[in-house]
């Protein structure tokens, strides 16, 4: 560290988050880059401790459930020049983005190490539901035999299948480089995604129409705005093919829900639902019930050993602005 080392100072979730994020790697790395007490962590700024230490902070690294950083805290906060955010998105955790974006102070977040395993539970889960592992679990369970797998499940395999991937997000192109190696024709709509990035990332561009009327397995990697709020609704959950597997991590809110459980009754199609609208459902939702949706309790994020990418994430991005680097994944304040 040197003489005049930048002071950061940890926003986060109660002590225990910082040592899930931080393997003892990460947090040598950041003490070396930066003058840091990895025993302070921030959980509210209107403490005389906490106004006190706000006030001398540069860098705030901060995490899940970090106080909100309002306007008057931010004045505190005069010092201030970066937000690390050990997440997706580092506005989340401060009152008015513009005016820190004003002051100078500038942003970086995790989400491209965020995506990774996002993208690997939607590989495995496109993976098994070609496979049809889902269908012949449950029917092994409840036979207690085998299945005549030549007659039963015909359409097994993930031999020349076809993959809809909606959203060139981080993590929609993260899936895309995991699905490379096999045998699988992938479809990608996004509305920033032109012929020469599709070339780019081996994918056919295609409408959302054309990816949820073509894929046997669709994937939904959108952000949730105000224009894809329900944007997976009757009239494109209709155009699923007969055996098909729709998958969301990204947010429950691009799904209607209504429509979405009109058309699993049915049976015709099968979902893997890791993220819902609401969160968690409500115990009397159908969707528990049927046989044909897998709920997942909003794993496919960083989670376990995974946090510790995310820790090592952030501490390359301190020690890049405490270098006088420009970040590697910076976040655009507006």
């Amino acid at each position: 560290m040197s003489a005049r080392a930048l002071r950061a100072t940890f926003a986060m979730r109660p002590a225990t988050l910082p040592g899930r994020l931080f393997d003892a790697e990460a947090m040598a790395r950041l003490r070396d880059a930066v003058d840091l007490d990895p025993a302070r962590v921030l959980t509210e700024y209107d403490s005389p401790a906490a106004r006190e230490a706000l006030a001398a902070t540069e860098v705030l690294i901060a995490g899940w459930d970090a106080p909100v950083l309002t306007p008057r805290h931010a004045r505190l906060a005069a010092r201030l020049r970066a937000v690390v955010y050990a997440g997706g998105v580092a506005a989340g955790c401060v009152g008015d983005p513009a005016a820190l974006a004003a002051r100078g102070v500038v942003a970086a977040n995790a989400r491209e190490a965020n995506a990774i395993p996002v993208a690997e539970y939607a590989l495995a889960m496109i993976l098994l539901a070609n496979k049809r592992a889902f269908t012949a679990e449950r029917l092994h369970r409840e036979r207690r035999g085998l299945l005549d797998r030549e007659h039963e499940v015909t359409d097994a395999g993930n031999y020349r299948r076809t993959v809809g991937v909606v959203g060139a997000s981080r993590t929609g192109r993260a899936l895309i480089r995991l699905l490379r190696p096999f045998d699988l024709s992938v479809l990608c709509f996004s509305p920033e995604l032109t012929e020469p990035m599709a070339a780019g990332l081996g994918v056919e561009r295609a409408t959302l129409d054309e990816v949820m009327r073509r894929g046997d397995v669709v994937s939904l990697h959108q952000p949730l705005t105000a224009g894809t709020a329900g944007q997976i609704d009757a009239r494109r959950l209709a155009l699923l093919r007969d055996g098909a597997t729709l998958i969301n991590t990204a947010r429950g809110g691009v799904v209607d829900h209504a429509a979405l459980l009109a058309e699993l009754r049915t049976g015709r199609f099968d979902a893997v639902l890791d993220v819902t609208d609401p969160e968690p459902l409500p115990a009397s939702s159908e969707l528990w019930e049927l046989p044909n949706v897998r709920l997942t309790p909003h794993i496919a994020g960083s989670m376990g050993g995974e946090l510790h990418r995310l820790g090592a994430a952030v501490a390359a991005e301190v020690a890049r602005f405490a270098a006088g680097r420009p970040f590697a994944h910076p976040e655009e304040w507006a």
